[in-house]
């Protein structure tokens, strides 16, 4: 007689924010699919049985704001040991690839990792291929229909559309590629992401015309088109945004988080809807590293853990509308599970600039499971 359930997570602390849950419990799958969460599952009802005691189980971990199109965008790195093996089930690739582009990230790294992978296109049909031209210094790359199309060949895959406005990736061409981009959401249904970094645009024109459900990422970056304005205040239309449904992402990144803008933003009562890391080659090792590093420094900066979770599990979830199958724990869900041990001491952390904070308080990854397969064991395993 076959057991009940393929893999059984016994003693450890279930964290599932988006559930309101928090405390011990067991869980276990059976196939791809979450199958059980009890106070207590019997070991011999299991094929496979891991002790997580002492450590934290949470909902698989999602960063809505990667760059993983390894050997062809110049920011790429590998998804499966980048972020699958560091506890993250779930990434968004941030307009890597365009339109000219997709058909080769989706058959050479979407359908080959291991790590679930969905895409915001970029607007320019080339993505990011080069470190040395802009990608939309040649307007002719913001094709439009050619965007569309691929939007639709692609329906599956592509979850919105990305931008990076900073001057010198757009030279002369910063609101007809704007103007572009939005054409294309309003013929898709779907959300922008804007990298508003050193824009010839507005962050007051930017914001004002970004919509419910459209994504600031670099939300504390450090540049005149920040949310903050000369004077360090938060600017009213970065509140009025945000009271119609645009999102506000952190993404990391080399060059676009600061503890400064942080901490004052965040004191003026403006909080992050989703923790990214906007991994790539040029932060991987540092200050980056991964998601869970990143996260770890919001514990520094006052976050609760519970809080910290929620903004990489069921927040970025909502977000792109996958709560039904991401982002919790629930029987019936994909088995994404993140196993991972919250270390006590003192850590130091730093941002883009070289700032740094002192934490007492740090998440470790330990094992990960994706679509019930379990990836990178611990010893404890």
């Amino acid at each position: 007689m076959s057991a009940k359930y393929d893999l059984l997570i016994k003693n450890g602390t279930l964290i599932d924010p988006g559930k309101g849950i928090h405390g011990r419990k067991d869980i276990a799958t059976k196939g791809n699919r979450i199958a059980e969460v009890a106070e207590e599952i019997l070991p011999e009802h299991a094929e496979n049985i891991i002790d997580a005691s002492g450590m934290l189980v949470t909902p698989g971990l999602i960063d809505l704001h990667v760059h993983v199109w390894e050997g062809v965008s110049h920011f790429g790195v590998a998804p499966d040991p980048t972020c699958l093996a560091r506890g993250v089930t779930t990434v968004f690739d941030a307009g890597s690839a365009g339109a000219d582009t997709f058909a080769g990230f989706k058959k050479f790294i979407i359908d080959v990792s291991a790590t679930r992978i969905r895409a915001f296109l970029h607007i320019s049909s080339q993505g990011m291929l080069s470190a040395d031209i802009g990608e939309l210094t040649d307007i002719r790359y913001a094709d439009v229909q050619k965007a569309i199309q691929t939007c639709e060949k692609f329906k599956q895959d592509i979850v919105g559309i990305k931008i990076r406005m900073s001057k010198v990736l757009v030279g002369e061409n910063g609101r007809e590629s704007w103007n572009r981009a939005r054409e294309v959401c309003e013929a898709t249904g779907l959300p922008l992401m804007v990298h508003p970094n050193a824009s010839p645009v507005s962050m007051q024109d930017m914001l004002g015309e970004l919509r419910n459900g459209d994504i600031v990422t670099h939300c504390f970056h450090q540049s005149d088109t920040g949310i903050l304005n000369n004077q360090g205040t938060v600017r009213p239309e970065a509140r009025t945004a945000s009271d119609r449904g645009v999102r506000f992402d952190v993404g990391h990144g080399a060059g676009s988080f600061s503890f400064d803008v942080a901490e004052s933003a965040m004191g003026q009562g403006v909080i992050p809807g989703t923790i990214s890391s906007d991994l790539h080659v040029y932060n991987v090792d540092g200050p980056v590293y991964d998601q869970i590093t990143t996260a770890s420094k919001f514990l520094a900066l006052g976050f609760t853990l519970d809080e910290v979770i929620e903004k990489v599990t069921s927040a970025p979830a909502a977000a792109m509308g996958m709560t039904d199958e991401i982002g919790s724990l629930t029987p019936g869900s994909c088995a994404d599970i993140s196993i991972m041990k919250l270390e006590t001491g003192t850590f130091k952390y730093t941002d883009s600039h070289g700032q740094t904070r002192t934490g007492e308080q740090k998440l470790v990854p330990a094992s990960t499971i994706r679509a019930g397969r379990l990836y990178a064991p611990s010893a404890f395993s």
